[in-house]
């Protein structure tokens, strides 16, 4: 009924597939799990393969993203719904399949369950990744269902095959961030319904903020490639926040250029102490957008 999907890179899945596992094994259903190792460091292989022997296991021999590699699972699973889950989640919820198992039968598209974060603060240097995801990702259904293709992520999501099969994750996106977005507006315009429902995940991989600046600059770097990809697509710019709000200072750009370019080192140097101020990263994502335009 269910074909469990989780693509690893770099990291140890062995209490994810047990608690998926064990799960599943109570409630007495059809499932299987099954795990695409994206081309990952041989540790993290030589670790995995214990946990996932007794499942679906692929190892590819290159790295192929994380739009492909989403594709990849069709040619593997076997039943009606796909639910991804990312190697990073942790599952705290005992009844976490069980509420995904009770929603496939009123036939959904899309379910998107959510992302939380533990609420005790982390040490200073992984401060960052937390707060946004405390503060900007962490939301609650029901405030999710009123953004239903803005509020869709990756990390944790139910789909009907036959979707997937139609509306794929764009296999040109093989660098990292936003093929989320890119995936939520591909729904929103085949008028495929996303519902929401109270099942999050929590994300067990923080981040330490210079890593996180980097992979929030390389983000918008694909972002920028996603706008060249697809056209430079009107709609797609209404879609997505930071490209709305660039579209509407264009005329202010040079003074927000020539004013990232002199606090840009004082910036980073306040969001990697762990010195948070949200409006301050906002400015920095602002900056590097334009930087990211102008160079491509």
């Amino acid at each position: 009924m269910i074909s469990i999907c989780i693509p690893v890179y770099d990291f140890d899945v062995t209490s994810l597939v047990s608690e998926l596992s064990e799960q599943a094994k109570s409630l007495h259903k059809p499932y299987e799990i099954i795990i695409i190792d994206d081309c990952s460091d041989n540790k993290f292989k030589e670790i995995n393969r214990n946990v996932c022997k007794s499942f679906i296991y692929i190892e590819l021999e290159e790295n192929i993203g994380r739009s492909k590699i989403r594709n990849l699972f069709l040619r593997y699973a076997k039943y009606d719904y796909l639910l991804f889950i990312d190697c990073d989640s942790i599952i705290e919820a005992p009844d976490f399949l069980l509420k995904y198992f009770q929603i496939i039968e009123q036939n959904p598209g899309v379910v998107c369950g959510g992302r939380i974060y533990k609420k005790c603060r982390p040490a200073r240097d992984k401060m960052l990744r937390w707060k946004y995801g405390l503060l900007r990702e962490s939301q609650p259904f029901d405030v999710r269902k009123k953004f239903p293709y803005k509020s869709f992520m990756t990390n944790n999501f139910l789909i009907d095959r036959k979707i997937l099969a139609k509306i794929r994750f764009d296999e040109r996106i093989t660098r990292y961030g936003h093929e989320d977005t890119l995936f939520g507006y591909s729904l929103k315009k085949g008028n495929i319904l996303i519902d929401h429902i109270n099942n999050p995940v929590v994300n067990g991989d923080l981040e330490y903020n210079t890593e996180y600046l980097n992979k929030t600059a390389e983000g918008i770097g694909n972002l920028v490639n996603i706008l060249k990809v697809t056209d430079f697509d009107k709609d797609l710019i209404n879609f997505v926040t930071i490209l709305r709000i660039h579209s509407k200072v264009r005329k202010i750009e040079k003074i927000i250029k020539l004013s990232f370019i002199m606090f840009k080192p004082l910036i980073v140097f306040l969001l990697s102490g762990g010195y948070v101020n949200l409006y301050l990263f906002d400015f920095y994502k602002l900056g590097i957008l334009i930087e990211k335009n102008k160079k491509y």
